[in-house]
């Protein structure tokens, strides 16, 4: 079974190497790994490994906390593909299938980010902004309420709040929304906090996206 884990670890010569060692120590084989945040001394990567038939997920835990200065901030299993869309992929198809592009966006952004969900919504009427597609295992709702409207900056949200489905908060949901032109991009990830790195990635993707996506809607 795959798992992914969010790792912070010092941002020194042989850390990631000694993390991975440790790992393959109680039998995990590394898919991959991605660099998330970088700062004076320290680091946040994402590893998607995979167990043996009946490892516990909890020794993938014990076994990272053996290298001096790392702690494992979240895990959870993973059922993304290991090479998901990467942001300038997810453009070309987007430029190649303009007519489906709100679609291919949505999904897109919901791989790149390893997140359950992404909707795109139109401008809010009366409160709620009508979803114009979806991405993931997104919620079949027409229109969610938007009380935070406009989604610029890019910014987290509140799973807890009044105007969210009640699941989302139940499932440890992680919300984070981004302007899309005239248009909001709303993201939804399970047990995996937003760095500040990655709300300005899904701005900068968005914005460019929106040339290519968003209709103009006044």
């Amino acid at each position: 079974m795959s798992h992914l884990l969010r790792v912070a670890l010092p941002d020194r010569p042989g850390a990631l190497g000694a993390v991975a060692t440790a790992l393959g120590s109680v039998g995990a084989d590394i898919l991959s790994i991605d660099v998330i945040e970088r700062s004076p001394g320290h680091a946040v990567d994402d590893i998607v490994v995979e167990l043996p038939p009946g490892r516990l997920a909890d020794s993938l835990i014990t076994a990272a906390a053996t290298v001096e200065g790392v702690r494992v901030e979240s895990i959870r299993p993973y059922a993304g593909t290991i090479d998901p869309h990467r942001e300038l992929e997810l453009l070309e198809h987007l430029a190649d299938d303009p007519g489906n592009s709100l679609a291919l966006l949505a999904d897109g952004v919901a791989r790149i980010f390893r997140a359950g969900w992404a909707l795109v919504l139109d401008t809010p009427v009366s409160g709620r902004a009508s979803v114009l597609a979806r991405g993931g295992a997104a919620p079949e709702d027409d229109a969610v309420s938007a009380p935070w409207w406009p989604p610029e900056p890019a910014r987290m949200l509140e799973a807890g709040d009044d105007w969210a489905d009640p699941a989302w908060a139940r499932l440890g949901t992680e919300l984070a929304v981004a302007p899309l032109g005239k248009l909001g991009l709303l993201v939804g990830r399970p047990a995996l906090r937003w760095l500040p790195s990655e709300l300005i990635r899904l701005q900068h993707l968005a914005a460019i996206a929106a040339t290519v996506t968003a209709p103009d809607r006044s």
